[in-house]
């Protein structure tokens, strides 16, 4: 017997987004910072540009396809819970969430690496690649308030100041561990 759904597919731009917001903004949120961590890090242990690049890419494959998953399978676990409960289904359709979260994971954690992409001097690359990382941040901010009632510039300074938060504290980590392991 099939449970009664309380799910409604969103239909259109706007309502599909708000559908799959808390997907969108945690994993752009999740994709910059990490592969922010990644970049200063690396760079902060003084490793080379293709180091960089490497760890880059990898973060964003592994850790990517991580947060899909565990976003699929949390709200698959959600979803049996609520069942157990005899409640009815929240969430039809898990691994498009799965996928909204990978997708903004990657779309998003790849602009702190571009820097390492682009014919620019070495000693730019990291403040370029931090410049890039607060700008998106903001920029998702902005995103989200574009399809809530919260005011865009608060959103934005919100996500900024969370996100330069834990950059810091990668950048921090990266230097203290490179000054005491370095050859």
């Amino acid at each position: 017997m099939r449970r009664l759904s309380l799910h409604v597919e969103p239909r259109g731009a706007v309502a599909t987004a708000r559908h799959y917001i808390r997907d969108l903004v945690y994993g752009a949120n999740d994709g910059i910072i990490t592969t922010f961590a990644v970049v200063a890090g690396v760079a902060g242990g003084s490793l080379s540009q293709a180091a960089v690049l490497v760890v880059g890419a990898a973060n964003l494959a592994a850790d990517g396809v991580a947060m899909g998953v565990g976003n699929l399978l949390a709200i698959r676990a959600h979803e049996s819970a609520r069942a157990a409960d005899n409640l009815p289904e929240e969430e039809a359709y898990p691994w498009k969430h799965g996928t909204a979260t990978l997708l903004a994971f990657v779309g998003a954690g790849v602009l702190p690496l571009v820097p390492y992409l682009l014919p620019i001097a070495a000693d730019s690359r990291l403040p370029w690649s931090a410049a890039f990382t607060m700008a998106s941040l903001f920029g998702v901010g902005v995103a989200r308030a574009a399809i809530t009632r919260d005011r865009w510039w608060k959103t934005g300074l919100e996500m900024l100041a969370l996100g330069g938060l834990v950059a810091a504290a990668a950048y921090g980590a990266g230097a203290v561990v490179g000054a005491v392991f370095a050859p």
